[in-house]
């Protein structure tokens, strides 16, 4: 049972990463090649605000939260919208992926040549505590890992259906030129999804620095993992984002009790390959999933 849990707690945190990733798919049309980078980016703030004050790294995330949203929409105004602009006849622009894959070598190259290629990580009251339910015994920083995912997931939800933003977002992603029409400022809707898709890694990154090491390749790391969820969820879906990060969590976890951790990969893959033969859209796939 602690395999279990400790597979949802990193299931969880995919999801998280994830979820950021179909939003800004679901809303832009355009695949995020700098997603990784930015969750390393704001790991990377998380630790070094960790280190500068000693606070809590949870408590960090009301600070880092608004710095990787002012990022992200600053990114999404003077980076993508321009090539949005010179190509807003295209449904899919190739040139944005381009632009987001070059802005991830950028990000990496820089905290490479700031903080250098050191391995760090928060060490925390809590970084290698247990804690016993019932009989089951769980690292604690994973736990409170899994319990902050899904809150941050549950009011990314409500802020979506509930909110007047959260409704301009996905009358956006359901038909721009409809949504443009009835006064939604669409290039505005734009920044604020890619800021909010931006801000939702810093809950990912604030729960993970108490137990995995923060460098500047680690964005690459949850990369791979992101895109597969995604996919594996379903482009532009909310719960499937979650549904499939939970999934390669307990994979990942389960397996890696059996086999080696290249056959664990390999399974990884192959369930993923099986999904989309059996439903190519994915678990939830839909063009009305907003």
């Amino acid at each position: 049972m602690s395999v279990v849990a400790n597979g949802l707690s990193m299931g969880a945190i995919y999801g998280l990463i994830a979820l950021g990733l179909t939003l800004i798919f679901g809303i832009m049309r355009i695949i995020n090649f700098a997603h990784g980078a930015l969750l390393m980016l704001a790991m990377m703030i998380s630790y070094w605000l960790w280190a500068a004050t000693g606070l809590s790294p949870y408590i960090l995330i009301i600070i880092v939260g608004p710095i990787m949203f002012i990022f992200g929409y600053v990114c999404e105004l003077f980076l993508i919208k321009p090539v949005l602009d010179a190509q807003k006849e295209v449904r899919e622009p190739v040139a944005v992926l381009l632009l987001t894959a070059a802005l991830a070598i950028v990000l990496e190259n820089g905290a490479l040549m700031l903080f250098g290629a050191d391995y760090v990580m928060a060490h925390t009251s809590f970084s290698k505590a247990t804690l016993a339910l019932g009989s089951v015994t769980v690292s604690a920083a994973r736990f409170y890992g899994l319990i902050i995912a899904l809150v941050a997931a549950g009011a990314f939800y409500l802020f979506l259906q509930r909110t007047q933003i959260g409704r301009n977002i996905r009358a956006t992603g359901q038909d721009r030129n409809a949504a443009s029409l009835m006064g939604i400022n669409v290039p505005k809707t734009f920044a604020v999804a890619f800021g909010v898709g931006t801000a939702l890694l810093c809950v990912a990154a604030v729960v993970l620095i108490p137990f995995y090491y923060v460098h500047p390749s680690v964005g690459a790391v949850f990369m791979t993992k992101a895109f597969i969820v995604v996919v594996l969820g379903g482009l532009g879906s909310v719960p499937g984002a979650l549904l499939g990060g939970i999934i390669i969590g307990l994979i990942e976890s389960i397996a890696a009790q059996y086999m080696a951790a290249t056959l664990t990969a390999m399974l990884v893959y192959l369930v993923f390959l099986l999904v989309l033969f059996v439903k190519p859209t994915g678990m939830f796939g839909s063009p009305y999933e907003w």
